[in-house]
């Protein structure tokens, strides 16, 4: 079957998904585009930076965070989607919950991005089934008010990637079609520090699960590790960082990358791509 990706995302390169968090508590620019007029003139921006995707999320999923309603989510992203959708985005949806799933597709959206896998909200299989929209499966081990003391493994390539695989069977049970699936190793959720580099570092046993990667490193706090100390607490002090790892997620063959700095991002793709054609 053909995929369902809108053919503009049918490019030979990594693509770029600028994210629009419209929420008043996300752990880098909580507040800052939570107004509706705000967030959505930030997506236009994005666009204009070289952004292929716009990920609009209205559920901070940061360590400790509360959980929304699903209507409170919605009335937060629905007139976001709606705006960029109607002028010709492609718009994702950062959601774990399928009642947003699925209004947000009805409404333009060509991807849902659910973090949890379908692990918050069991209806998300067969909700994506009915779509037919592309759907990144997320690795999660709880809600993030319980993830960090989950961080526990004997080898986090291998157990990342069987659980995965064992979320993808439940979805392809309930009629998801293997084209819609993009996996994501979920780096931060239920991960310290060194699951996350042991995950990007070997990408490519990831990507031998057969399904395309988003990798979501941008400012989260393990690139702390790698910047002046003199800034590391500052999540927009981690941008370089980010950058750093889009290029080398990208040259290990990363569908897409997800990042809040779009501009640096596509550069960095970009020299990743034209590093693997020449090799």
């Amino acid at each position: 079957m053909p995929s369902p990706l809108p053919q503009a995302l049918q490019v030979d390169r990594t693509l770029v998904m600028g994210i629009v968090n419209v929420t008043p508590d996300s752990f880098s620019d909580g507040g800052q585009w939570y107004e509706t007029d705000v967030a959505i003139a930030h997506g236009r921006h994005l666009l204009t930076q070289g952004a292929d995707i716009v990920d609009v999320g209205g559920e901070s999923t940061r360590p400790g965070a509360e959980p929304v309603s699903a209507a409170e989510e919605l009335a937060r992203v629905l007139p976001v989607v709606e705006a960029l959708a109607r002028e010709g985005a492609v718009v994702s949806v950062d959601t774990t919950n399928a009642a947003t799933a699925e209004a947000v597709v009805d409404a333009g959206a060509a991807i849902v991005n659910d973090v949890s896998g379908g692990l918050a909200d069991a209806a998300m299989g067969p909700t994506m089934a009915r779509t037919g929209a592309v759907y990144v499966l997320g690795h999660w081990r709880g809600s993030p008010e319980t993830m960090t003391s989950l961080a526990v493994y004997d080898d986090v390539v291998t157990e990342v990637g069987a659980e995965l695989t064992d979320r993808v069977s439940t979805f392809l049970e309930a009629g998801v079609r293997r084209e819609q699936i993009v996996l994501d190793p979920g780096l931060g959720f239920a991960k310290d520090a060194e699951h996350n580099w042991r995950l990007l570092s070997h990408l490519d046993d990831l990507a031998a699960l057969g399904y395309p990667l988003v990798v979501g490193a941008s400012r989260k706090r393990f690139l702390a590790g790698v910047v002046a100390p003199t800034v590391a607490d500052e999540p927009l002090a981690r941008d370089q960082a980010t950058a750093a790892v889009s290029a080398l997620s990208a040259a290990a063959g990363a569908w897409a990358v997800r990042v809040h700095e779009v501009a640096g991002t596509v550069d960095a793709v970009r020299v990743a791509a034209a590093w693997r054609s020449h090799r």
